[in-house]
């Protein structure tokens, strides 16, 4: 579960990413854009919140910066 100020960060900048694919209608990230077009938004949301705290937990225990795959 984790701590819970950090959870919603993370699903509040989530949820700001698909309101902006949302609006658009198109996403550089396939995965994203085909989740959010079968799933609820909120469901997409805390899907890729957890994406996100993978990454940052995989960057913080390597000790690397973000690199773009």
């Amino acid at each position: 579960m984790g701590q819970a100020d950090i959870r919603r960060l993370l699903i509040v900048g989530a949820m700001s990413v698909i309101r902006w694919v949302v609006r658009k209608g198109v996403s550089s990230n396939r995965w994203l854009a085909a989740l959010v077009a079968r799933k609820p938004r909120m469901v997409a949301a805390v899907a890729l919140a957890n994406k996100m705290a993978r990454m940052i937990w995989a960057m913080s225990t390597k000790q690397e910066d973000y690199r773009m795959a």
